[in-house]
């Protein structure tokens, strides 16, 4: 069995690293709520969600700089089926030194880890973005 968040990351990095305008992505809740994480903090132009053929489909338009150069130049699943990891309030990441951006999921929903840190609240940490 196969992890659908780690799936979707997959995607992402791989139409990054391709130079893809748009890539599609089976949607659930928590990478509908990713999608609009990414989108808060710059990573991706856009995003919408799309009936397909099976199920609902996210199709994520990525951003690029002015010379084509990545946006997200790396995206990585940290909390994973097998093996869950959890920061509490005071041990919150830190990706880059504060150039990236760590996605938590905490009792208030999927938020990023600065905004965890205001709220004073911990979580398992999904992944890490830069």
């Amino acid at each position: 069995m196969t992890d659908p968040i780690a799936d979707m990351l997959t995607r992402i990095r791989n139409a990054t690293t391709a130079r893809h305008e748009t890539v599609d992505v089976p949607a659930s809740r928590m990478k509908s709520e990713i999608a609009r994480l990414l989108l808060e903090q710059g990573y991706i132009a856009a995003y919408e969600i799309k009936p397909g053929e099976v199920g609902d489909l996210i199709v994520i338009t990525l951003k690029y700089g002015k010379n084509r150069e990545r946006v997200i130049s790396g995206i990585k699943r940290v909390s994973r089926p097998g093996r869950r990891i959890y920061a509490r309030k005071d041990t919150l990441p830190k990706v880059l030194g504060g150039l990236g951006t760590a996605i938590i999921s905490t009792s208030r929903g999927l938020i990023t880890s600065a905004e965890a840190a205001r709220l004073g609240v911990g979580g398992e940490v999904v992944c890490f973005i830069w």
